[in-house]
Order: structure tokens, then C-alpha cells, then sequence
């Protein structure tokens, strides 16, 4: 037997459970992973919480949880080829990835090889947010003299996308409550804060304007770029659905290029880009793990230790 985190119910965090499961096995085709780490995201939760979100993913009740993980290699089905036993690997389960055991079909499912010199706790907050943030900039391509607003800046996918708007050269204005403004300056932000007016604090704090944006968290940052005069065409939302006010670009990791984490973990190898761990929780707090993850105040990335 092996052990899953599983919910038998929608609902809030009250509704996970770590269960005794079959362990599994890898046939034809798949690899098994012996998890160490799963890197928890916004959505983990929301699929959780909401039949509506879980039914857009095609996942149903009785299911596991979370997406991203890292770990080790363990067997390795007929027909594999690129991969060992004893491989260090990240990627995504989606719906399955807090476990000890995870099978996966490369290359259907994502799994990449960890470099040397991250951390499987580091690799397994990459994937879901690594690539969000690179696909949100790719579409407002920041390049240097640009002044780049970006929504919700102190979350998971925020940190990537700050630290990578920087590299590209641009200016970073970032939204966020203000307890968690010295952490954005920490990662190369200067922080503004969200709610009402804030086109207008923007504009106090960038009197030669902005010239591109992405919304991280709903459409706020996207309505305040248009009302700063920011083309449409530059301006990416990732969680505002298909169809974005003002014809701004939908995007999502999805979207991302072929070699965007390799770009990422270069960049961290480098030391060019940091990735914050707010907190990290064995799996039996899972319940708590999520609790901090939900509350929206979290700087940085979650991650869950089996």
C-alpha cells in the first residue's frame, strides 16, 4: 500500500484526506515516480472546491489532488525511452500529484528531467507556474525600456513573472496588498497597491506611462492598463476566461514555448531568478498546506514534503 491525499466530496480543505492506496505500477509505456515534493497552485484548490472547474479538467469525485511534482524515478514500463530508474524528474499529474507513487505517460504527460542544483522542493513549484508566467510575458513580449504592470505580482506565477519580466529588461510595477510590498521589492518590483483607483496610482508612480501588462488574478490589472492607454495587444490576462474585456490576449502555460523551463531553471542555476517557498508542510498537513494556499496572502510558492 501506498498513500494518496484524496477527496470524496467538493468542498474546502476540510475534504482532503491522506489515504492507504494500492501502490501503482508502471506498464507499457509509463513511468512510476516516488514523489518527494508536490508544489501546490491556486487551482489545486479551485478544482477541489468547484464542480464547475473540476468538470473543465474532466475530473470527478472520488479524486486525488494537486499537479505538479518531483521526485525519483522508480520503474520504468517497456517502450520508455529518455528515462531511468533513478532519474530525477519534475512535472505535472494533474488531479493525482500528492502522492507518494504517481504514474505517468511521457510524453502525453509533462516530465522533465531536474537539473543538478535544484531542489526537487524548487522543481516542483515550475511547472503550472513557470509556465503560466512564460506565457503570459511571451504574449506582451517585455523588452528593456518598457514599464510592465503585472496583477497579482506576490503569488506563485507572480514571482516567476517579475523576475522574468526583469530579465527581459523592463520596468516592473506590481499589484499586491501591502504587507507583502518589501517582498516585491525583494524580487524586483515596485509595488502598488490593488483595489479601487488603481489606475491612478499607477499613474502617480509612472508618470512616462505603461507600456504593457498582464492580469494574473481576474481583470482588474487588465481594465487599469486599458485605462492608462496601454494597446490591448499588449495586455495578457490568464485567468479572466476565453474572451478578456477590451480584446486583451487570453493566454495560459498551455501557451508557453517548448523551452520555457528550460530557460527558467538556466536562470536559477545563474542565479538570475529566485523561487520564494513561503511555506513547506508534510503531507499530513495537507488541510494546512491548502488553508495558507487558499487565503490568497501567500508569498511565494507552497509546498507539500512526502
Amino acid at each position: 500500500m501506498s498513500r494518496a491525499v484524496i477527496y470524496e466530496a467538493f468542498g474546502g480543505p476540510e475534504v482532503l484526506e491522506l489515504q492507504e492506496v494500492p501502490e501503482p505500477h508502471a506498464g507499457p509505456g509509463e513511468v512510476r515516480v516516488h514523489v518527494t515534493a508536490a508544489g501546490l497552485n491556486p487551482m489545486d484548490w479551485g478544482i477541489a472546491a468547484r464542480p464547475e472547474s473540476a468538470a473543465r479538467f474532466g475530473i470527478t469525485v472520488p479524486s486525488g489532488f494537486g499537479s505538479d511534482l518531483a521526485g525519483v524515478i522508480d520503474e520504468v514500463g517497456d517502450g520508455v525511452t529518455g528515462f531511468a530508474v533513478g532519474d530525477r524528474v519534475y512535472g505535472g499529474a494533474l488531479g493525482r500529484a500528492v502522492a507518494d507513487f504517481v504514474v505517468v505517460r511521457p510524453p502525453v504527460d509533462a516530465l522533465w528531467h531536474t537539473p543538478e542544483g535544484i531542489s526537487d522542493e524548487v522543481a516542483s513549484t515550475l511547472p503550472v507556474a513557470g509556465l503560466t508566467a512564460a506565457a503570459a510575458l511571451a504574449a506582451i513580449g517585455p523588452r528593456p525600456g518598457d514599464t510592465v504592470l503585472i496583477g497579482g505580482a506576490a503569488g506563485g506565477v507572480g514571482v516567476f513573472a517579475v523576475q522574468l519580466a526583469r530579465l527581459a529588461g523592463a520596468t516592473v510595477i506590481g499589484t499586491a496588498s501591502p504587507g507583502t510590498f518589501e517582498f516585491l521589492r525583494q524580487v524586483g518590483a515596485e509595488p502598488v497597491a490593488y483595489g479601487a483607483g488603481l489606475a491612478d496610482r499607477v499613474r502617480a508612480l509612472a508618470p512616462g506611462g505603461v507600456t504593457a501588462a498582464t492580469d494574473l488574478f481576474g481583470t482588474e490589472t487588465a481594465e487599469a492598463a486599458l485605462a492608462l492607454g496601454v494597446a490591448p495587444e499588449r495586455i495578457s490576462t490568464v485567468a479572466a476566461g476565453p474572451n478578456p474585456p477590451g480584446g486583451v490576449r487570453a493566454t495560459g502555460a498551455i501557451d508557453a514555448a517548448t523551452d520555457a523551463l528550460e530557460q527558467i531553471t538556466d536562470a536559477i542555476l545563474a542565479g538570475e531568478l529566485t523561487v520564494p517557498i513561503a511555506a513547506a508542510f508534510p503531507v499530513e498537513k495537507i488541510r494546512d498546506a491548502v488553508t495558507l494556499q487558499a487565503g490568497r496572502h501567500v508569498h511565494g510558492k507552497v509546498v507539500v514534503t512526502l
